[in-house]
């Protein structure tokens, strides 16, 4: 439905998009992850066409829409600061673009009320319709700044950051209730975020975005098993990465030795998940070099995240090495700061990515470099 080609912008000389092309499908979620700076903001403006690219094209539906004024391109962009007018109704919000429309206004009162009330339906918020804004929740604002978009039937919505206000709880609730509402209207969103865990369980397809390049387009799970490369892991921001260089089928950092496949013997980067690492009892792990990589670490702190804790032990060099826990599986444990455990893991768990930072596969080749 909408295509992306060579996309460029630069602002004062500096690139803030660089050749950036991937397609949205029909009734696609696609989320968008990248740090601050990255360029997922700008993305969206050229996307809705308030900012004109410097190269390249957008295609949506076939058309050529890359000069296209924005109030003609059909597609709705929710923004982070939900943009509501504070001196109006939540109906009132929500019927504005019904009523003002470019090109088809809608002034019969009982019609504009019958798409209200449709959309608060879908949204979750019937009953709120004569409420003023400032009466409502963060994450009731954010639904009214979502009908509103959607009330006049986009054929594209764009959602810039549009959890990122909210607290923990209601962000994990809105999660589900967005994708219920874009199955439910069947509309291809694009969804901006800082958030990986956002990303990864939301989108149906994902985009890494970094330094204003994509660096890796993939479906959520297998984005998060097989990263193409030590930036795309590091976003995901659940490994661990080491780096070092190989010596006889083992790959060396600081004071340890850790067994490595043959194949990767370029390895510059050695990266296992946190969720894929054992705590035990220092001796209490039998080590087979071929398969079971371990090592002693000082343990730190824990982080409670929810549902999980992540554990953070200290390496010989100073580094930090993070395990995680899922709380519905076990009992956190209450370890003693400087308190000495083996972490251990299977080798073939283990992800080699080369010096570039491309991950290297079993065929010694690599598969991709940024």
């Amino acid at each position: 439905m909408l295509e992306l080609v060579d996309f460029g912008k630069s602002y004062d000389g500096v690139n803030a998009i660089q050749n950036v092309s991937f397609n949205v499908n029909e009734d696609e979620y696609l989320t968008l992850l990248g740090p601050s700076g990255s360029g997922k903001t700008v993305l969206l403006r050229l996307i809705a066409g308030l900012d004109r690219p410097d190269t390249g094209r957008i295609i949506l539906n076939g058309q050529d829409i890359t000069t296209m004024p924005t109030h003609l391109r059909g597609i709705g962009f929710v923004q982070q600061k939900y943009a509501l007018f504070p001196h109006m109704s939540v109906r009132q919000n929500i019927s504005f673009g019904l009523i003002n429309h470019h090109s088809s206004p809608i002034r019969d009162e009982k019609k504009v009320n019958y798409l209200c009330d449709e959309m608060l339906d879908i949204v979750g918020l019937s009953g709120l319709a004569d409420r003023g804004v400032g009466q409502i929740s963060g994450g009731q604002k954010q639904r009214v700044s979502l009908a509103r978009t959607l009330v006049t039937k986009p054929k594209l919505c764009l959602l810039d950051e549009p959890l990122g206000a909210l607290d923990a709880n209601l962000r994990e609730r809105m999660t589900v209730e967005l994708r219920d509402i874009r199955t439910t209207l069947g509309v291809s969103f694009i969804h901006v975020t800082g958030n990986e865990d956002e990303a990864l369980g939301m989108g149906d397809r994902m985009i890494v975005l970094d330094k204003g390049c994509v660096i890796q387009i993939e479906e959520p799970n297998k984005l998060f098993a097989m990263p193409a490369s030590v930036k795309v892991a590091r976003h995901v921001n659940s490994y661990n990465i080491l780096s070092g260089s190989t010596e006889n089928n083992s790959f060396v950092f600081a004071d340890y030795k850790l067994p490595m496949a043959a194949y990767a013997k370029s390895a510059a980067f050695y990266v296992v998940g946190i969720d894929k690492v054992t705590i035990e009892k220092v001796g209490s792990v039998k080590r087979k070099a071929k398969d079971i990589a371990s090592f002693e670490a000082k343990f730190v702190d824990a982080e409670f995240m929810g549902s999980r804790v992540v554990y953070q032990f200290e390496l010989a060099d100073g580094q930090i090495f993070e395990v995680e826990r899922h709380l519905s599986r076990e009992t956190p444990v209450d370890y003693k700061a400087g308190e000495v455990r083996c972490l251990s893991w299977k080798a073939a768990d283990v992800l080699a990515f080369a010096s570039d930072g491309g991950l290297i596969n079993e065929n010694a080749k690599i598969r991709g470099t940024v």
